[in-house]
């Protein structure tokens, strides 16, 4: 059994040993048949859901930079992402766009999209995925600008606290020209239209 292996099984098996303290603490019965597998499947569910820990942003990136294509403007939009925000443990999700101006280097697109699930599988807020996003892909890039828009709905606001079932949270990240070329900015969120 290799290293990384061993390490996931043991922590599958720490997780699992808490998850069924949780089902005790709840009031259920661990040993029901419907919950005898829970823990391990808990488990295994949390390990996948935040992979991200293990994993370098600026790595996913540099695995496929190339020469600057040309483009005026790169956006790829509507990367879908699912989260845990950090407060409540309680999934958020939704969707990353990502526009950058490049100077002279781009990035393969799927990485863009691997670079979301990187930063979004971690105990997470949608402020501070934004923002990584973003200076991820400017420090990767060093591209003269670089803006991130994130929508995203909270279970946490859905089904607790406030229960507003309808709400949804737009946060947004930008750097170099995108802050200070507003026509830059309308061009980025025209293209999110279309």
């Amino acid at each position: 059994m290799s290293s990384s292996s061993k390490d996931n099984q043991d922590k599958t098996e720490a997780l699992a040993y808490h998850f069924k303290k949780i089902i005790e603490l709840l009031g259920d019965d661990p040993q029901r048949e419907g919950l005898l597998k829970t823990p391990e499947r808990a488990a295994k569910a949390m390990l996948f859901a935040t992979q991200g820990y293990g994993q370098n942003p600026q790595e996913v990136l540099t695995q496929a930079i190339f020469e600057d294509g040309g483009s005026r403007m790169v956006v790829v939009k509507d990367i879908e992402f699912y989260s845990f925000c950090e407060h409540h443990i309680l999934p958020f999700f939704g969707k990353v766009s990502i526009g950058y101006i490049p100077d002279s280097k781009m990035v393969g697109l799927s990485k863009l999209a691997r670079l979301v699930n990187v930063v979004a599988r971690r105990l997470q807020v949608q402020e501070r995925l934004t923002a990584e996003v973003c200076d991820a892909v400017n420090k990767a890039l060093s591209a003269k600008g670089v803006i991130v828009v994130c929508k995203a709905e909270h279970l946490c606001m859905k089904m607790r606290g406030v229960e507003k079932q309808d709400s949804s949270t737009v946060t947004i990240h930008d750097t170099g020209l995108f802050s200070t070329d507003a026509t830059l900015r309308a061009d980025f969120f025209e293209s999110l239209k279309h």
